[in-house]
């Protein structure tokens, strides 16, 4: 039977087989056409194939299948050969002709000499011409390199022979002009090469150079040598026909320009008065002249450079003539002054790139002004900590000696001015926005976040311009403790205000608001001022270190601030800040209680967990709100410090030990903090209790600790039987190691026998006992006790013995360990795997 396939089935069938006859009848069309154009008469060429292999996928190919797509034609590959073969045979000619050049030179008379090298370069200039017409690029190409070689050449030969007493510098100079013309010439001639005319292009870069050298011109003339030569580059750059002359132009001009620029800058700086700085100026301003009408036809981006450099210049020409009219410390004003002028030139119908680089100049030049008045400022907040050395000697002079005298005050008068102009300038932008978006729309369209960051640095400037102020100035101490103060006051209530969303709840969640709530973005004024309010804090708080009452009323002061300022905010991360900083400020404000009553740092340690103890307090009033864990946590900050202090002294370090045990136990009251605080509160009362005894020489301290073991066993034995999932480390791990390790520590120390059998007996009774009911803390302390007391037994014997080996028999066994580890490591690994597993389900 013969099987018939499905009309629809069919129709697919016969649609597949036209398409593959059309591939192929595709395929032997592209072969005949190219089989008739290699048929026909074509002109050989000297230096390649008359006939070439078709490429692969235009027509069929040996084990194409039927009715298969047309391969990818690869790409033909570059012919490095020959062009290797050209660099190396016109590198030769070269070396050849500069040899015969400088060595051979002189066996020949003067006419020879110049027949020979004329007769050289005449050819070699010639011989492209044939070349390019004979379809030989590369070729010609080597060729108008070397007659490039010998045309320098036949000038250094013209110098030595026909003018040896002439100047170098004014030689080369119309060398130079001569050789950019030919080349110019020779290059427009023979538009094919692309060599003549990048040369001619880098033969002009000189005459005016070498001629203003030559003449012993000055300094400014120089500049104007190079100026003119820049101009002479953009236009090239610009109006060019060659890519390669343009490229070499763009060089050029970036090099002569950027020379003649730093040439009016320099002579600009050191004039002695306005007259003298005229001339820089005009230099500068035709470069600003130049760059501006260039930026006009150049490209999107080569246009805002350029508009950037014409502003620059601009600043620097006319701020360069008002610099030189105004005292020394006014020299940063009068360019900013002029900078804040390039603001205005923008509105005057610049192509809109021309006019993004002059605002690109305008911000270059307020940066610079601020990079020289911020410094200062670092100054201000940072002085204080030399005042750290000498807590409470005494209010200082004034503001100046509290700082530091070595700053040279008198020389910064213009600092507070420069970050108060800007200050109005980024200050009123923020305030009229939209009518600063609808001027700055021909140019730039900016967002939001721009508007954010102008008020963030508006109000960071504007607090450092009265910080400054006042520091020059050179205000009385108290009077600058206040202002300082008053300025934290200030940001709080802006890092308040900014600091939007709704009060989050008991579970952290807050919608997220405009300006700062925790979902959604924060204000960037109202980051900037917390940013600046905690920062002013740490200075101000230095600041107040020199006398005891600003002491106690800065220290207070910013208690009861953030402390506020943490209760009025809404988002939770800046809530969290501040209320650190609060605690932070309260533990400071603690020890300065502690030095005024005259206490050593270890008395001081039990009263600095007051602020603890009331961050304890707090959080069980907090209970689940976010910010409880962070104030928790600084407060525990704080009784790390108190530790600290206790330190050198057992008897009070045991009492803050004992003290931080009962601060933890009354945080683990709290479900929340149990897990944590919990162990915590058992590890302090324990660590309490072995200082206690190392503190009072107790050599038997069994006779304190086992009072104390076997009741918490007991209470431990009873919380299994009521709930026998509860871990062995809560149960027994407290009462065990009540007795274990300080007995461990004594163990170690005791010259007799019995303490450490006794030990060790009792170890493994507990280590026994641990693995029969798979209770982790038995087998892991009882065992850990165990093997450090038997270590302790055997050091003496091992260190005997060791002593009598042979000195290369430890390393020998050492290598047979880890080779016998090597090479079961796998079934260690496994193994340790097992005893971590069987570890960990234990309870």
């Amino acid at each position: 039977m013969e099987h018939v396939p499905p009309p629809a089935e069919e129709l697919a069938l016969l649609d597949r087989e036209l398409a593959q006859l059309d591939a192929r009848r595709a395929q032997l069309l592209t072969r005949r056409a190219w089989l008739v154009s290699a048929l026909q008469p074509q002109p050989q060429a000297s230096n390649g194939p008359r006939w070439s292999t078709p490429p692969v996928g235009h027509g069929w190919a040996p084990g194409q299948a039927w009715g298969s797509a047309p391969r990818t034609a690869k790409p033909s590959a570059p012919r490095s050969a020959q062009n290797v073969l050209l660099t190396l045979g016109g590198l030769l000619l070269t070396v050849a002709a500069i040899a015969f050049t400088l060595v051979s030179w002189g066996s020949m008379g003067i006419g020879g000499r110049s027949a020979v090298l004329a007769l050289v370069t005449v050819a070699a200039l010639a011989a492209p011409a044939v070349l390019l017409r004979r379809k030989l690029a590369a070729t010609a190409e080597a060729l108008a390199a070397l007659a490039l070689v010998l045309t320098l050449l036949d000038v250094y030969a013209v110098h030595a022979v026909a003018a040896p007493d002439a100047d170098g510098l004014t030689f080369t100079a119309v060398a130079s002009a001569v050789l950019a013309a030919l080349w110019a010439a020779y290059g427009l001639a023979l538009g094919k090469l692309r060599l003549p005319l990048p040369a001619a292009v880098f033969f002009v870069q000189w005459p005016l150079l070498l001629g203003a050298w030559a003449a012993g011109a000055p300094a400014i003339m120089v500049g104007w040598a190079l100026l003119v030569t820049a101009v002479i580059d953009g236009v090239i750059a610009l109006w060019g026909r060659r890519l390669g002359a343009r490229v070499t132009a763009g060089l050029g001009l970036a090099v002569t320009g950027s020379a003649a620029l730093l040439t009016g800058l320099g002579e600009s700086l050191t004039a002695d008065g306005p007259l003298g700085a005229v001339l820089p100026g005009a230099l500068l301003l035709t470069a600003a002249v130049a760059a501006l009408a260039g930026a006009w036809r150049a490209p999107n981006g080569y246009a805002q450079i350029g508009g950037a450099v014409a502003g620059l210049a601009a600043v620097a020409a006319v701020g360069g003539v008002l610099r030189a009219a105004v005292p020394g410390s006014w020299h940063v004003a009068a360019y900013l002054l002029c900078g804040l002028a390039l603001l205005f030139v923008v509105r005057a119908g610049l192509p809109r790139s021309a006019g993004r680089g002059v605002l690109v100049a305008a911000g270059a030049v307020v940066a610079g002004a601020l990079v020289w008045a911020l410094p200062p400022v670092a100054a201000v907040l940072l002085g204080p900590v030399q005042l750290v050395a000498e807590v409470w000697a005494g209010a200082p002079d004034g503001f100046q000696a509290a700082l530091g005298e070595s700053m040279g005050w008198s020389e910064l008068v213009t600092a507070p001015v420069v970050l108060a102009v800007v200050t109005g300038l980024l200050g009123a932008a923020y305030r009229w926005w939209p009518s600063l978006v609808r001027a700055a729309a021909p140019l730039v369209t900016p967002g939001a976040k721009v508007r954010g960051a102008a008020g963030a640095g508006a109000l960071a400037l504007g607090w450092g311009t009265l910080l400054l102020a006042a520091a020059v100035l050179g205000v009385p101490y108290p009077v600058a403790v206040a202002l300082e103060t008053a300025l934290v006051a200030g940001l709080l209530v802006v890092a308040v205000r900014g600091a939007g969303g709704s009060p989050a709840g008991p579970t952290g969640d807050s919608s997220a608001g405009p300006t700062g709530a925790v979902g959604g973005g924060r204000s960037a004024v109202a980051v900037t001022a917390l940013v600046g309010a905690v920062g002013g804090a740490v200075s101000v708080g230095l600041l107040a270190l020199a006398s005891e009452a600003a002491t106690y009323a800065v220290f207070g002061a910013l208690v009861v601030l953030f402390a506020g300022a943490a209760v009025r905010t809404r988002a939770v991360v800046e809530q969290a800040v501040l209320a650190v900083a609060a605690v932070v400020w309260g533990t400071a404000l603690t020890g300065c209680v502690a030095g005024s009553l005259r206490l050593a740092p270890h008395e001081a340690a039990p009263l600095l967990l007051v602020v603890p103890a009331v961050t304890v307090l707090l959080g069980a009033r907090l209970r689940l709100h976010p910010v409880a864990l962070p104030v928790e946590l600084a407060g525990a900050l704080g009784a790390l410090v108190a530790v600290g202090l206790a330190v050198p002294e057992a008897p009070f370090l045991a009492l803050v030990l004992a003290l931080c045990g009962v601060l933890a136990a009354g945080a683990a009251v709290r479900p929340e903090r149990r897990p944590v605080a919990g162990y915590l509160a058992a590890v302090l009362f324990v660590a309490a209790t072995w200082v206690r005894l190392a503190a009072s020489e107790v050599s038997a301290p069994e006779a304190y600790t086992l009072p104390v073991t076997v009741p918490a066993l007991v209470v431990g034995v009873l919380r299994r039987r009521k709930d026998p999932e509860a871990s062995s480390w809560t149960a027994y791990g407290p009462g065990l190691a009540a007795t274990l390790l300080p007995s461990l520590a004594v163990a170690w120390t005791d010259p007799g026998w019995q303490r450490p059998l006794l030990l060790g007996v009792a170890a493994l009774v507990i280590t026994l006992l641990g693995a029969k009911y798979r209770l982790q803390a038995l087998l892991l302390l009882g065992g850990s006790v165990l093997a450090l007391v038997t270590l302790h037994e055997l050091a003496p014997y091992v260190v005997q013995v060791a002593g009598a080996l042979p000195r290369w028999l430890p390393p020998a066994l050492a290598g047979l360990l880890l080779l016998a580890v090597g090479a079961t490591y796998e079934q260690r690994l496994r193994d340790a795997r097992k005893l971590r597993d069987v570890v960990g389900r234990m309870r």
